[in-house]
């Protein structure tokens, strides 16, 4: 067995060449320290309004009407929807969405006042874009909100005119209350869900890169890997003195992005953060043994960074953020299942904005040490078999010291 000073000094050997390699190689200092803070800084300056509000629409009012003023003054009011230009037809309305100059158009028809205190039922019609499905929900929520409340309005002056109580009068509305309550995300700040969830998504792209690319240098060939088990003194040690830079600088970068939401954005961090901290370590470490695996396995640099790239490039559309995972299909949600990031968004989710307790807690942990584990061992053995490999076609470049042997 080898003795613990030359595996300590192996181990810190392999450390130090690969945090100089950081300094000399411009495209992997780049990969792990500017990319994911230019992402971050990037969708920080996106998001940073938090909730998109006052989303111009365009109005096509037909009947000129005291009560189609009053609904226009009325969607203008709501925080989702601006009234932007009025136009003269149904053409000009559409040319205005397809070109994006406005999210929608509400159309008032004729003899709308005539038919409502007639006891008629006339339409509204809102038209919007569901490609765009963000801003098209806010712009129908904005006018959900302010054309049946200018019905109800009427309803109750007209009851009240006949002489019917006001009390009973909105009962009749509305006979059975629907009180509706916001647990986790009340103010619907994209902040707490989007930006939250884009940040780890992305970085776990760069992070199974990252994995692949540094691996893959040292196990393309051979001779390489002799190389680094000998400067390791094993292919253990070896293994943790390359993976332990990328650990400690990608652990500051999730840091450093949550420290931003937390403080600058006032992301609630309602759970416990050392959990939140232990979850954020076996993510990082799950994506860079993923991509140290794929490159052992493929034995190409190049193979290594362009697979895991398309594993976890479409990564957060299986995380369930934009749609329901118990909603999609099985590849989809087995996809999801299988990356990292989608259990480290839960933990995420639940330490920050849910509050989940300790004994709820445990599942994406489990499942991340599960990843970690998992990954760590198929790596072992894939160096070992390799390692054997290695000394079948050319032995080894240096022999252990006394009483030591090769790992």
């Amino acid at each position: 067995m080898l003795s613990r000073r030359t595996i300590r000094l192996g181990f810190w050997l392999v450390f130090w060449r690969e945090v100089g390699w950081l300094r000399r190689r411009p495209f992997l200092l780049g990969l792990t320290t500017i990319v994911p803070l230019a992402q971050m800084v990037f969708l920080v300056a996106i998001f940073s309004a938090g909730l998109a509000t006052r989303l111009p629409i365009a109005v096509l009012d037909l009947d000129g009407s005291d009560l189609s003023h009053t609904i226009i003054r009325m969607v203008n009011a709501t925080p989702d929807t601006a009234v932007a230009v009025r136009v003269g037809d149904l053409a000009e309305g559409r040319g205005m969405i397809l070109s994006e100059k406005v999210h929608g158009l509400l159309m008032l028809p004729q003899n709308l006042q005539r038919d409502v205190f007639a006891g008629r039922r006339p339409e509204v019609v809102f038209f919007y874009n569901t490609q765009t499905m963000t801003t098209g929900n806010l712009t129908v929520r904005g006018v959900n909100a302010a054309v049946p409340a200018a019905a109800a309005g009427i309803q109750l002056s007209l009851r009240s005119e006949q002489g019917e109580p006001l009390e009973i009068a909105k009962a009749d509305l509305q006979p059975i209350p629907v009180q509706t309550h916001a647990l986790f995300n009340p103010a619907l700040n994209y902040v707490y869900f989007l930006l939250t969830a884009l940040i780890p998504a992305v970085l776990q792209v760069v992070m199974v890169t990252t994995g692949a690319y540094s691996v893959g240098l040292d196990v393309e060939t051979p001779h390489r890997l002799r190389i680094l088990r000998v400067l390791g003194g094993g292919l253990w040690p070896a293994m943790a003195g390359k993976i332990l830079p990328y650990l400690v600088l990608f652990m500051l970068v999730l840091g450093i992005s949550d420290t931003v939401l937390i403080t600058g954005f006032g992301l609630p961090l309602r759970g416990h953060s050392w959990l939140l901290i232990i979850a954020g370590l076996l993510f990082v470490l799950s994506c860079l043994l993923l991509g140290a695996l794929l490159a052992v396995f493929l034995k190409s640099t190049a193979s290594g960074v362009s697979i895991g790239a398309l594993l976890a490039a479409p990564a957060f559309g299986f995380m369930g953020i934009g749609f329901p995972r118990l909603g999609m299909n099985t590849f989809a949600y087995d996809w999801g299942a299988l990356l990292p990031g989608t259990w480290y968004l839960i933990a995420r989710v639940d330490q920050t904005v849910r509050g989940t307790p300790v004994d709820l807690s445990w599942k994406p942990l489990v499942v991340l040490l599960i990843f970690t584990v998992g990954l760590g061992g198929m790596l072992a053995w894939r160096l070992d078999s390799a390692r054997s490999a290695a000394q079948r076609t050319g032995g080894p470049i240096a022999s252990p010291g006394p009483g030591e042997a090769h790992v």
